[in-house]
């Protein structure tokens, strides 16, 4: 947070963490009893956040893939990157190149020690303990400056984690997107999206219940105009801003969000 806040080193398994229900969701084993709960409760008003989830976590793989095969990026920083699971980002990159560097970002200090655990042996990737509003901290942590040159194109990933920091004039998601582009180079990409709603009971209920289930760490369900803002001045790759089990769906019959009471809404903007 820009207040300069020290995070809490500590884990504590009473309290629910997105970063640990998105786990449960994607069939994880590193959550706890109450974030098995909270995600029970979650599902009775919106039941399809499973699917969501897993469609999400495709999107990503997607994407990454598809800005290291075809526009020849090998930085990635990825904001709010939750608890290693199967393809992470610098796995679905390094596949296409070997080389490719990797900067996860998270504030939950169990995804520091699972990610550190898991990426002992790969120098080209680390994890840094850093909310994703510390802008300044982040982009001159000494594991970034190892791995990124900001001079060279990076890929910048806020993937499904906007809807976790509230509205702020110096510190909403407008505030930071601005301070991310003003640090980046040319051909730079930006990875955006959260969840939204058209339907204000929904918004309504899901803010309310993840604010106070996760004890104030988290924002709010947001509306898809609320998302295009933060892609302004930039490139927006096709298909545009969608939801995204259709950014560039491997295939005609590959998985799509059957339900729409929520769904996760963006895609992929490039600075010029």
């Amino acid at each position: 947070m820009q207040s300069g806040k020290p995070l809490s080193t500590k884990i504590d398994a009473t309290v629910p963490t997105a970063a640990r229900m998105y786990d449960h969701y994607l069939g994880g084993k590193d959550n706890y009893a109450a974030d098995r709960a909270a995600c029970e409760e979650l599902d009775k008003v919106v039941p399809s956040t499973r699917a969501l989830a897993l469609n999400n976590r495709r999107f990503l793989q997607r994407v990454v893939r598809t800005l290291t095969q075809d526009f020849g990026i090998r930085q990635f920083l990825d904001h709010g990157s939750g608890l290693p699971t199967q393809d992470n980002v610098h796995q679905v990159a390094q596949r296409v190149d070997p080389s490719a560097r990797v900067v996860y970002v998270d504030n939950d200090p169990m995804v520091l020690v699972h990610g550190r655990a898991l990426l002992e042996q790969d120098e080209r990737t680390t994890v840094i303990h850093a909310d994703l509003r510390e802008t300044e901290a982040i982009f001159t942590h000494p594991d970034t400056e190892r791995l990124i040159d900001f001079s060279q194109p990076v890929a910048v990933l806020f993937n499904s984690v906007f809807h976790c920091i509230p509205d702020s004039e110096t510190d909403g998601p407008p505030a930071v997107v601005r301070r991310v582009t003003e640090r980046l180079a040319p051909g730079s990409f930006m990875v955006m999206c959260q969840l939204v709603s058209e339907d204000p009971k929904v918004r309504e209920f899901v803010t309310d219940f993840m604010d106070q289930a996760t004890q104030g760490h988290w924002g709010r369900v947001r509306e898809e105009k609320d998302v295009a803002e933060w892609f302004e001045g930039l490139e927006i790759l096709e298909p545009g801003l969608v939801e995204v089990s259709t950014w560039r769906p491997d295939s005609e019959v590959a998985p799509r969000q059957l339900t729409q009471e929520w769904i996760e809404f963006g895609g992929v903007g490039r600075l010029g």
